[in-house]
C-alpha cells in the first residue's frame, strides 16, 4: 500500500471538518439542553388557581354607608368599609392625635368613603372585631381585637394596645366607582 502524503490542502480541510462537526455537536446539544431544561423552569411557575388569588375584583355598590365587608385575599381576610361623614371627619380630626404608628387618614384611602385594609392584627395575627353590626369597635370607633386588646381608629390605626403597627393597607386600585381590584 502506498502512504498517503497529507498536503497542507488536505489539513486545512480536515481541521473545517473537525471545527463543523464541534459546532454542530455543540448546537444540538445547547438544543437539548434547552428542551430538557424548559418542562423544568416552566414547572415553577404558579398554577391558575394561584393566579386567580393573587388579585380580586369586589363588587361595592351593595354595600351601603356605615356597612362593612369581609372579603378574602390571599388567604386573608380584607375589610372594606364605607364610611359615613362622621367617621371621615374622625379619622381626619384623629390625624394630629398621638399615634403609635402616625400617618394621616388621606395616606391610607384612596377615595374618603371607602377604608380597605387587611383584616389581621399587627400584634399576633388575630382578627379583629367590628366588622359587624354589634361587635365591639374599641374605645375609638373602629376595631377592637380582643386577644391582647388592640383598639383601632375608624382609618385602621392603632390606639391603644400591644399591637406596633397600624391595619396594613393592601395594594387596591378603583376600576370604576363600584368595582376595586385587589391585589
Amino acid at each position: 500500500m502506498a502512504d498517503e502524503v497529507q498536503t497542507p490542502e488536505s489539513d486545512d480541510e480536515g481541521a473545517r471538518r473537525r471545527e463543523f462537526l464541534y459546532l454542530a455537536t455543540l448546537g444540538v446539544g445547547a438544543a437539548g439542553a434547552a428542551a430538557f431544561a424548559w418542562p423544568l423552569i416552566n414547572s415553577m411557575n404558579p398554577a391558575a388557581d394561584v393566579l386567580a388569588l393573587s388579585s380580586i375584583e369586589v363588587d361595592l355598590s351593595p354595600i351601603e354607608e356605615g356597612q362593612s365587608i369581609t372579603v378574602k385575599w390571599r388567604g386573608k381576610p380584607v375589610f372594606i368599609r364605607h364610611r359615613s361623614a362622621d367617621e371621615i371627619a374622625a379619622a381626619r380630626a384623629d390625624n394630629d392625635a398621638d399615634l403609635k404608628d402616625p400617618q394621616p387618614d388621606e395616606d391610607r384611602v384612596q377615595q374618603p368613603k371607602w377604608l380597605i385594609m387587611v383584616g389581621v392584627c399587627t400584634h399576633l395575627g388575630c382578627i379583629p372585631l367590628g366588622q359587624k353590626s354589634g361587635d365591639p369597635t374599641g374605645e375609638f370607633g373602629g376595631w377592637f381585637c380582643p386577644c391582647h386588646g388592640s383598639h383601632y381608629d375608624t382609618s385602621g390605626r392603632i390606639r391603644k394596645g400591644p399591637a406596633p403597627e397600624n391595619l396594613k393597607v393592601p395594594a387596591y386600585t378603583f376600576l370604576d366607582d363600584n368595582i376595586v381590584r385587589i391585589g
